[in-house]
């Protein structure tokens, strides 16, 4: 039993260590980091995306989210404590909610640079990115790798 509980321990921690390490997406076909070439999405794969997003239960239950983690952020010490997970899930978030055809991986520093990789349908969104992951507290510079690719038919 003394040797089989360290054993244990150490597989949670590496099962722990690699579910960690993905980038946040807006959609799962999105590029599995914000460097990898962008695909051009399907027009199905669009539709489904948009259908989601312009939810008003998904937009609603997606700001609640920003709103909550904000909150606890000011209680346990705003941007000085402010964890690069809590960025990247925070401006995926904002992203999914607003530019709903996108498929973009979003991927947060510690010192609050936010990259931003994949694919928008037209270049108003391309636009939208930057001002709407600044407007996510601890954000301070954002690098936009995102393209312009029109939905394959």
């Amino acid at each position: 039993m003394q040797k089989l509980t360290p054993f244990l321990i150490s597989c949670l921690l590496v099962f722990g260590v690699a579910a960690c390490d993905n980038a946040s997406k807006t959609s799962e076909s999105a590029p599995n980091n914000p460097n990898e070439a962008p695909q051009s999405p399907t027009v199905k794969t669009t539709q489904a995306s948009q259908q989601d997003a312009q939810s008003d239960v998904r937009r609603r239950q997606l700001n609640e989210d920003i709103r909550a983690r904000e909150q606890r952020n000011n209680t346990t010490g705003g941007d000085t404590q402010r964890a690069s997970g809590d960025l990247k899930s925070e401006v995926r978030s904002k992203l999914e909610a607003n530019i709903p055809k996108s498929q973009l991986t979003v991927d947060a520093a510690d010192n609050g640079t936010v990259t931003v990789g994949g694919t928008v349908s037209n270049a108003q969104e391309l636009a939208k990115i930057e001002p709407l992951a600044k407007e996510i507290k601890g954000v301070k510079t954002v690098v936009n790798k995102a393209t312009v690719v029109a939905p394959k038919k």
